[in-house]
């Protein structure tokens, strides 16, 4: 049996799937009831908070194996993700799969960064064979620009012309079934780029592509963009974001080979993306 939690987000979704074409027994865990392939369990626990360890552990009974994907606000919610590591070691599951984040590397100071790799710790330590993958920013990102494309034929985001090596989450997903499945990556830490650094105004034209129909880039100010980010994020995360968008340092340019090394193809590029998800366009 395999857990995997954030079962019906980007990477989630996409990672149970894989898992159960694959033949696995997988258990689904998410926030709210969901949907679930054929054959698949779920479970809907909030992880959140200082119950999460026991929300999870009906999950774990029998459980082989953990992808552990944890929410942005979880360390904020007062919550205990380190507890999360225990229990499942304490329930005999023999591997995990962490979900974290390439700024643990490239920009390891901050709040939730510093969290992030004190929990990469804890699982170095924890017992199970483990893998840590370390991804860059995603394309699915992109899906904060459907409505605007939606209503005006419009992508309006801030520099424009500065670009980063964003990931299909796709992409994380299949290193993340692997890493479940493969004993070969035991012990490793993947950092997950797609093959092209790729700016939001080549990430416009792309969406254009896909649509058949053109879509106009309008560049935000820095505060503009700020503004908006803070609706849907705390501000202190919106301005960190806003960093390394504005000002990647090398390391965030850098193409990693490392999902060519797991699957043994190329990373998807952001025009495949846009074109398998250009409904939410539409």
């Amino acid at each position: 049996m395999i857990v995997v939690t954030g079962a019906t987000g980007n990477i989630g979704r996409p990672l149970t799937r894989a898992l159960a074409e694959a033949g696995q027994q997988v258990t689904a865990v998410s926030r709210h009831p969901a949907a679930v392939p054929n054959g698949v369990r779920h479970l809907a626990a909030d992880l959140a908070g200082p119950a999460g360890p026991a929300r999870l552990g009906p999950a774990l009974t029998g459980a082989s194996a953990l992808f552990l994907l944890l929410s942005g606000d979880l360390h904020a919610a007062g919550g205990n993700p380190a507890g999360l590591i225990g229990e499942a070691a304490a329930a005999g599951v023999r591997r995990i799969v962490l979900l974290s984040s390439q700024g643990v590397v490239t920009r390891p100071f901050g709040p939730t960064r510093i969290a992030m790799r004190e929990l990469e710790d804890t699982l170095r330590e924890s017992g199970p064979e483990w893998a840590i993958l370390q991804p860059g920013g995603f394309a699915s990102n992109a899906l904060w620009w459907a409505e605007s494309v939606r209503a005006q034929g419009l992508v309006a985001a801030p520099f424009g012309d500065v670009g980063v090596p964003i990931v299909d989450p796709a992409d994380i997903a299949a290193v993340a079934a692997a890493c479940l499945l493969d004993d070969r990556h035991a012990g490793g830490v993947y950092q997950l780029t797609g093959p092209e650094v790729i700016t939001p105004r080549r990430q416009a034209a792309a969406i254009a592509d896909a649509l058949g129909s053109p879509v106009r880039f309008h560049e935000l100010t820095r505060a503009e963009a700020g503004a908006a980010m803070s609706r849907a994020m705390p501000a202190e995360l919106a301005e960190d974001t806003l960093d390394i968008l504005g000002a990647p340092n090398p390391a965030e340019l850098r193409i990693s080979p490392d999902v060519q090394r797991v699957l043994g193809r190329a990373p998807r590029p952001f025009s495949a993306w846009a074109a398998r998800n250009i409904a939410a366009f539409r």
